[in-house]
């Protein structure tokens, strides 16, 4: 990385952070130092970031190589199928400096699937362990012990290359346990059989995959990471995992992983936690180490030990898995010693302050260049409630270095309008506003729900507008007034909140066609069920229910912003009226009307436009969607002109979104 001065063009564009131009010129150049402490400038970053490589199970032309870091430990050994699960001291790794230890094994000492675990003494006590760098664990069905396991299959013989970076990520958000429409925990080959398609189908251009590094509990939805290079077993082997992104680029599509390394589980037997006997190995020491909220432990970003660590995981994941790139979980509780917990970031103040965590940033800033060196293309998203400025601003000009910043306020906005607003009381200026608020320097990713709005205990945006009724009143021969409005918004709201994104748009698997049911993983409060962990893909393609209308709404909207390339273009406000409840934009050749009023349908009303003729693209109110058919899709719509300025004449029925598209210009 190079000290490339270019602060003041960050300041430029934000003159309200002029007072913190010797802060933010500082934190750059704190990144650039400690990338020289690793490099000497002599070498690219990501040439270091191999500890994958080194450490762990290795097959040698001679045998086996095993190495660990523990710095604490007295003594470790190897332990597993091939020892009858006996510490002996023909197994005993012995120390190589540096806290490091190995053992060398003959060829027929281990085969593959053998069980192993690792036996770690240090000065008051000893337990096992599973190894900091396995890359295959396994949990046995009966005991419900982890192992690590010895995997060494035929290497998989990659068929297509990964796709360009899109331009703008549509990203389509998924779990793979629960993508089964049956009550089980579902694989990565059935997801490519059965789901892969139905994203291709609809037209995403990206899969964020969540929960993949190893988790001992399956309800974390993959956010109590346990081994960090592990793929879960639970789906199936690293080599199906494999095939599944190896399709996905097939189809064009780009794979990104949902990425852990804002903590892990607390966990000792199964994680990081405790490993050498100590705390602090790659944490923080006692309190500060560990989440006040989520049980995990913290990780001390000011380490080489935890850099060299988290960075070769992330080359690992890119170079072994043919990943496109990451989106970041936890940014927000990395970058505060509070973890931004209760907290309104309402002052510049507030991210410069001692509350935050410099060594966090700094390793996000060269986790970022890492990425670079070793895919230059890769995707890297934040997920940031915090706004904190330059996260989504490239490195060599100060900033963090992600390509997008999760755009997290337009979920919590269209929660709250519906929780606290009657529909004849939303405000279409305040919409247009919260839709295309954000740092002029960011790109973001907006979303209308994620996982986090559909998990137990809260509620998809269509149950809150629909509740009860969604079992037994979406069929198309059951009329009533309640599933109307939620069906008529539900298109609505993602049709604004994608059109006048700033980057991409993100879609929670199954909520493209208002998935009914809560998330809510097996555990001891259910049963252990899986029935509300699972994806009701029957519901989308029953014609005769008011879901399979939101699945073809939601493939229609995101093919004709692909196709327009729409998001290459900024939108242009054209109209909004709080009395009518009615928003219109600009954006490229496209005009966007709302009627968002609840009651009232309106003829001959007037939007500003460029001068020519125009023909309906997309139409919420189509039968095709479960609408009224209200609007005539075969008019021409042809401009005219009033005191000098042009403007077309539409018929507005109530809650009904229009799109048009200039066929002639004038």
């Amino acid at each position: 990385m190079k000290n490339v001065k270019a602060l003041p063009e960050l300041v430029k564009i934000d003159p309200y952070l002029k007072p913190y131009a010797d802060v933010l010129h500082k934190r750059h150049e704190r990144a650039v130092l400690r990338a020289l402490e690793f490099t000497d400038g002599k070498r690219p970053l990501a040439d270091l970031a191999n500890g994958h490589l080194y450490y762990g199970l290795h097959k040698t032309d001679k045998g086996w190589v095993f190495r660990e870091k523990a710095p604490n430990a007295k003594e470790i050994y190897l332990y597993g199928d091939f020892s009858r699960w006996q510490v002996k001291p023909e197994f005993a790794l012995h120390p190589i400096g540096n806290g490091d230890w190995e053992i060398e094994l003959p060829d027929f000492a281990l085969n593959h699937t053998m069980l192993y675990k690792l036996w770690m003494v240090w000065h008051s006590g000893a337990d096992e362990r599973l190894p900091a760098y396995a890359t295959r664990v396994v949990q046995d069905d009966t005991t419900k012990v982890f192992c690590a396991q010895v995997w060494e299959p035929e290497p998989y013989q990659w068929q297509y290359a990964s796709p360009a970076k899109p331009a703008h990520p549509l990203i389509y958000e998924a779990h793979i346990g629960m993508s089964s429409q049956e009550a089980k925990v579902s694989s990565y080959h059935e997801f490519q059989e059965t789901v892969l398609p139905r994203i291709h189908d609809l037209g995403y251009n990206t899969i964020q995959l969540m929960a993949i590094q190893e988790h001992p509990y399956y309800g974390s939805f993959g956010y109590q990471v346990s081994n960090f290079f592990a793929p879960s077993s639970r789906f199936g082997t690293p080599e199906e995992l494999k095939e599944l992104i190896d399709t996905s680029h097939k189809y064009g599509i780009s794979v990104i992983l949902d990425v852990v390394h804002s903590h892990s589980v607390s966990n000792v037997k199964e994680g990081l936690s405790q490993f050498d006997g100590s705390d602090c190995l790659y944490f923080h020491h006692g309190e500060k180490g560990q989440h006040p909220v989520w049980d995990s432990r913290c990780f001390d970003y000011g380490k080489s030990e935890t850099m060299m660590y988290l960075f070769s995981n992330l080359k690992y994941w890119l170079q072994e898995f043919k990943f496109d790139g990451f989106r970041f979980d936890g940014v927000t509780s990395m970058c505060y010693w509070n973890h931004g917990l209760g907290v309104d970031f309402v002052e510049y103040a507030q991210y410069f302050d001692d509350n935050v965590d410099e060594d966090a940033v700094t390793y996000l800033t060269l986790a970022n260049q890492v990425i670079r060196d070793v895919k230059p293309d890769a995707l890297t998203i934040a997920e940031d409630v915090s706004g904190m400025p330059g996260m989504a601003f490239p490195t060599k000009k100060g900033g963090v270095g992600f390509d997008y910043r999760m755009s997290m306020g337009i979920a919590d906005y269209w929660v709250k309008t519906l929780k606290t607003r009657s529909d004849e009381h939303w405000g279409m200026g305040d919409i247009y506003f919260h839709m295309t608020d954000k740092r002029n320097e960011e790109q973001t990713i907006s979303y209308v729900e994620c996982h986090d709005q559909a998990m137990v205990g809260d509620k998809t945006l269509i149950f809150r507008m629909i509740d009860k009724k969604m079992y037994d009143s979406m069929s198309i021969f059951t009329p009533d007034l309640d599933v109307d409005r939620g069906v008529a918004l539900h298109k609505m709201i993602r049709l604004v909140t994608l059109t006048l994104a700033s980057g991409g748009y993100l879609n929670f698997m199954g909520n493209e066609f208002g998935h009914p049911e809560w998330i809510d993983f097996p555990r001891e409060g259910n049963g252990w069920s899986c029935q509300h962990a699972r994806r009701q893909w029957n519901l989308a393609d029953d014609d005769n229910l008011k879901y399979a209308g939101l699945n073809r709404f939601d493939h229609d909207m995101v093919h004709l912003v692909s196709d327009e390339k729409l998001l290459d273009d900024l939108p242009v406000k054209m109209h909004d009226n709080d009395g009518d409840l009615v928003l219109a934009y600009r954006r490229g050749e496209l005009l966007f009307v709302f009627n968002f009023n609840p009651s009232k349908s309106f003829n001959d009303y007037e939007i500003g436009c460029f001068p020519g003729e125009y023909k309906i693209v997309l139409n919420s109110d189509s039968p095709r969607y479960n609408g009224f058919g209200n609007v005539d899709e075969s008019i021409t719509h042809t401009s005219y002109i009033r005191k000098g300025k042009p403007y077309l004449k539409l018929y507005l029925p109530s809650r009904t979104a229009i799109v048009l598209k200039a066929v002639k210009r004038r």
